[in-house]
């Protein structure tokens, strides 16, 4: 198991689509210890492959006492209508803008052996668990701003010291 680092914005495997995983061997067993390695670091809500530079269906998250991790994962639901939402990202580093989130959602994916699992919440579980599954569609939390708030929080990308 290790911490791995995390991959920064403007990183191509952070705007890619992360393939299925088809085989739950060894290597999927290390890649899940290597996610909760990484997500259990303090003021970490979440962490998925791409942010660790693997292109796999994958996320790990660490919220309210509750660790853990999905393969494949799907937002089945969502409810309540997107509202403006605090978020951050650590591939993102010290920017907070206001993403467009439900207030409820549930995912479904395997586990480490390829059992299903499903995962749901309100709040922070639910904003934790539409921005890992982003993340697996190659998208990053800047995408879900308002337009005007997308322009702001581009401006403080391009003028940052780790862009």
């Amino acid at each position: 198991m290790t911490v791995r680092e995390i991959r920064i914005y403007g990183d191509p495997v952070l705007r890619t689509k992360c393939a299925e995983i088809t085989e739950f061997d060894e290597g999927t067993s290390a890649l899940v210890a290597d996610l909760i390695e990484t997500v259990e670091l303090p003021g970490r809500a979440g962490v998925a492959a791409p942010q660790i530079g693997v292109a796999l269906r994958a996320f790990s998250y660490n919220v309210d006492g509750q660790v853990g991790a999905i393969l494949n994962p799907r937002v089945v639901e969502t409810r309540g209508e997107a509202v403006p939402t605090s978020e951050g990202c650590l591939s993102v580093p010290n920017l907070w803008h206001d993403a467009l989130r439900h207030p409820y959602a549930r995912v479904e994916g395997v586990d480490v052996d390829g059992r299903p699992v499903t995962l749901e919440g309100e709040g922070l579980f639910a904003q934790m668990l539409q921005h890992e599954c982003d993340h697996l569609d190659g998208v990053v939390y800047l995408q879900r701003l308002t337009p005007e708030e997308r322009r702001v929080a581009m401006r403080e990308v391009r003028e940052s010291d780790w862009f």
